[in-house]
């Protein structure tokens, strides 16, 4: 039976550990996170997501599958962890993919292979990764493999995504390449497209820097429809029924540990991308747009407050990483602005979640910035009676749905 280390145990590493343990291989997973690899030892997920709990029931009944806060030797070492960006450089900070490189040095042995899933700039691979396992004395491509398996699945639909979508595998040389697709085939159902590693990384960032071009355009084109008195969100649909276009919808900004950071790993070594950045920084002052419309709104409202909709960086989950909300907000009490949270999902955030009521009541402004699910099937009349001055700014297009007012509006009660 090969055996599998799988190194990070967040949402895509425990996961692909999981589903690997449930389909014939035997997987310790690790994680410097004594609390995670604790729960985990009790057959318990250390987070919600749908399917999870059953695929490690799965895998605890098999035994196929254990935590471990230390690397062990392995048929298979894959890399699963955290990419931060680095705000001041705008770059890809390696620190945690190099660090579990180097806690992998002292188990590789000839005939291992090594799968990085963590995004990563172009060319890491082959420069980076491989120098660092180098040091064990092994060579790549000749004692041990490497290759880049970018994975492809959104918060709140993760494990159907790993199952059945297509796969990108690049490996540092051919048989790499082999190697991991014979792994993968084990439990993914998509297409798996076979490249180099390079092409791989590249690939993964292409995929999100597209749609964060794509979201910028919107926003740009929702701003144009402003000043034409338009209904974008009718013009949208209504361009969309073209064959070849396929515009995104607008909002309040890009968030996520995806589309708001991948261009920059994409663009850190270049110069040549005037369109990404330009991208990148109309989607990044998407807050600022949206809190002029709720000044525009409030003005004249002595000590207004303001009550947010969402914090989450996309409807129906709590993730809130790089969420736009987070700089609405920073920026919304740089005006002297009083503001209220209110998120189904989210339980832990910076600033307090209140509950419906306590959010609303004597409100001066709703900001919808997160489209939940829960949000279009509120009657806004409900929440005018209780709030001081009716106003709101619908920037998901979600409550507008009751009414069939537009991206920005207020009601007054007679």
């Amino acid at each position: 039976m090969i055996k599998l280390c799988v190194l990070g145990l967040g949402y895509i590493g425990l996961p692909t550990a999981l589903l690997f343990a449930n389909n014939g291989m035997d997987v310790v997973g690790v994680d410097i996170n004594e609390r995670v690899v604790n729960t985990l030892k009790d057959c318990k997920m250390p987070f919600e997501e749908k399917g999870f709990q059953e695929l490690l029931d799965g895998a605890c009944k098999k035994e196929s599958f254990r935590a471990s806060t230390k690397v062990e030797k392995a048929d298979v070492f894959l890399v699963a962890v955290p990419t931060p960006f680095d705000a001041e450089l705008r770059m890809a900070d390696l620190k945690y993919v190099v660090s579990a490189c180097e806690m992998i040095i002292p188990h590789l042995e000839k005939g291992n292979i090594v799968i990085i899933e963590s995004t990563i700039p172009p060319k890491t691979c082959e420069k980076r990764v491989r120098r660092i396992l180098e040091r064990s004395g092994l060579k790549a491509s000749q004692d041990f493999y490497i290759s880049h398996c970018p994975e492809r699945a959104i918060p709140g639909n993760t494990l159907h995504e790993m199952v059945n979508n297509d796969r990108v595998i690049g490996g540092l040389d051919e048989k790499a390449t082999e190697l991991t697709r014979d792994l993968y085939s084990s439990f993914v159902k998509g297409n798996l497209y076979l490249t180099t590693s390079t092409t791989a990384e590249m690939i993964k960032l292409m995929e999100n820097t597209y749609r964060d071009v794509n979201i910028a355009l919107a926003n740009e084109l929702s701003m144009l429809a402003e000043d034409y008195d338009i209904n974008i969100w009718e013009a949208i649909e209504i361009a969309n029924k073209h064959p070849r276009v396929n515009i995104h919808k607008p909002g309040p900004g890009v968030g996520g540990h995806c589309i708001a950071i991948d261009p920059w790993f994409l663009t850190e070594n270049t110069s040549d991308s005037s369109l990404i950045t330009l991208a990148r920084n109309i989607n990044d002052s998407m807050p600022i747009h949206v809190l002029k419309k709720v000044k525009d709104l409030v003005n004249g409202i002595e000590n207004p407050v303001i009550t947010v909709f969402g914090v989450a960086y996309k409807g129906d989950i709590a993730d809130t990483r790089a969420t736009p909300a987070l700089k609405f907000i920073k920026l919304a009490e740089k005006e002297g602005f009083t503001i209220r949270i209110y998120d189904p999902f989210v339980k832990e955030f910076e600033y307090p979640i209140l509950s419906l009521e306590e959010a609303v009541k004597g409100s001066d402004c709703i900001v919808v910035l997160t489209d939940h699910s829960e949000f279009r099937e509120m009657n806004p009349d409900d929440l005018y009676h209780m709030m001081k001055n009716p106003n709101i700014v619908d920037s998901k297009n979600v409550l507008s749905k009751q009414t069939g007012l537009e991206l920005n509006y207020n009601k007054s009660i007679a």
